[in-house]
């Protein structure tokens, strides 16, 4: 009797306990509110330490020491994005054959593009000796372990994706442990040649950033690989810098419930309106980033050398800090300026123009940073090229523009005339990072009434919508 009524008591309560997990779950699935779902806490990385004695003959030993416990991971990095620098194949609008795009092949409008010049590019690969195109990537030792987990903020990458000579190894190795943000800034932080260029929304300010700068990363001490979660070393996340669609991206509903806020006349934005559009009301907030590029003005003697306005070898630079958005409609895909494409000279061509319009259900009105170039195009065929700079014979070493579009022309599989001019270009970085706490997002006057920064007629409404209560 006495067993059955402990039995009775444990059936009771977990009854109750079943009742009350069922009535949260309700509550939460009706709530006007929702709050985000947190990752648990970092955890504690295994001392490696221990594990190496001797001291490492070549990068390559490194690697060679880390696959004999982690067998399989080379193999699993070795067929990503990060470390192909292409994509899966993809069908590209304007194009007829799918095709497989990546920093490997397509070209910007920072420094152009990696052909010929892959010493000075592929600082940035995760691996060894990228040096020119006969680079093996099957080969399990040139991938780099250690970029992505250096723990002691001692390790560099130069020419080639090689440690620098001053590199202890022994040390490195180690201290290794997971990727932290340090690691991602490595290269995030500072493509296109220099901190804070590219994305706008990436730069060291991010190392240890205060609540202003980032409340995911400040307050809540989010590492990159919190949002952009990895399996067998494939990293998830999208660019439209080097991609068109957004198959493996992330987003803000990853961890974040729906509806979000507890105004619903907010949440009604929401079906035209990013997240990141109201949260991240600036961008390039203590690091300045660049925003025009002009090429055509590289090689002048008169001027003096200033990393924020000027170099020979690269021309002239416009930088801003704290820097207010371009706003756009983007449903996650984009076009692509592809090698060979023809362009209109005396227009603007964008390289990844995002697609989406007001007509568009599935589009939002996305913050973008917009970077304008002017660079050199073969103007009888009248399509870009990407010149040889950093390479044997580019531009940075003999400033010849004729033989640096020609060299690069060859590489490119595509004919130059031996006439060159320069055109203007624009890309687009959609911003995700650099978001404000609640109290500094965006509010009703910062978007309309006479001083809202939206451009409702670019937008496709004609006027301010809040004057027509929301109708096109």
């Amino acid at each position: 009797m006495k067993r059955f009524k402990q039995l009775w008591i444990v059936v009771v309560f977990l009854v109750m306990v079943v009742l009350t997990i069922a009535v949260e779950r309700q509550s939460t699935s009706g709530s006007t509110k929702a709050e985000p779902v947190f990752e648990k806490k970092h955890r504690s990385h295994l001392d490696h330490s221990s594990f190496f004695k001797e001291p490492f003959e070549s990068a390559q030993a490194v690697t060679d020491a880390c696959l004999e416990c982690h067998e399989d991971a080379a193999q699993g990095f070795m067929k990503t994005a990060h470390w192909n620098w292409l994509g899966d194949e993809v069908k590209i609008p304007g194009h007829e054959k799918p095709m497989r795009i990546g920093k490997k092949n397509l070209i910007n409008n920072f420094c152009i593009g990696i052909q010929g010049n892959w010493p000075s590019c592929t600082r940035c690969h995760p691996g060894y000796g990228w040096k020119d195109d006969t680079f093996d990537f099957k080969k399990e030792s040139n991938v780099d372990c250690l970029v992505c987990h250096d723990w002691t903020g001692d390790y560099q990458k130069g020419k080639a994706g090689m440690p620098k000579d001053n590199v202890d190894l022994l040390s490195v190795a180690k201290g290794v442990g997971y990727p932290k943000r340090e690691n991602c800034g490595t290269c995030h932080f500072f493509g296109g040649g220099g901190l804070g260029v590219k994305h706008g929304d990436l730069d060291n300010s991010l190392d240890y950033p205060t609540e202003d700068v980032d409340i995911h990363m400040s307050r809540h001490q989010f590492l990159c690989v919190d949002c952009h979660k990895t399996e067998h070393h494939d990293i998830s996340g999208k660019s439209i810098s080097v991609s068109v669609d957004h198959n493996g991206g992330i987003g803000c509903t990853d961890c974040h419930r729906e509806p979000p806020h507890k105004d619903e006349r907010i949440n009604d934005h929401l079906d035209t309106v990013a997240c990141q559009t109201c949260h991240i009301p600036t961008y390039a907030s203590k690091v300045p980033t660049k925003m025009d590029w002009d090429w055509s003005k590289a090689g002048d003697d008169a001027r003096p050398d200033n990393v924020h306005e000027y170099l020979k070898i690269k021309g002239e630079f416009v930088y801003e800090q704290s820097v207010e958005p371009e706003y756009a409609w983007f449903n996650l895909t984009s076009n692509r300026y592809i090698l060979g494409d023809p362009m209109d000279p005396e227009g603007v061509t964008a390289m990844n123009e995002p697609r989406g319009d007001i007509d568009d259900p599935t589009a939002k009105i996305w913050p973008f940073k917009v970077h304008r170039g002017k660079q050199p195009y073969d103007a009888v065929h009248n399509y870009f090229v990407s010149p040889v700079t950093a390479g044997e014979g580019g531009y940075w070493r003999e400033f010849d523009w004729d033989k640096a579009m020609r060299l690069g022309a060859e590489l490119g599989g595509l004919e130059y005339s031996g006439q060159y001019g320069f055109a203007k270009t624009e890309m687009f970085w959609p911003l995700s990072h650099m978001v404000a706490p609640k109290d500094g997002a965006l509010g009703c006057a910062d978007c309309h009434g006479e001083k809202g920064r939206m451009d409702w007629k670019a937008l496709g409404y004609g006027e301010d919508p809040a004057r027509t209560g929301g109708r096109r």
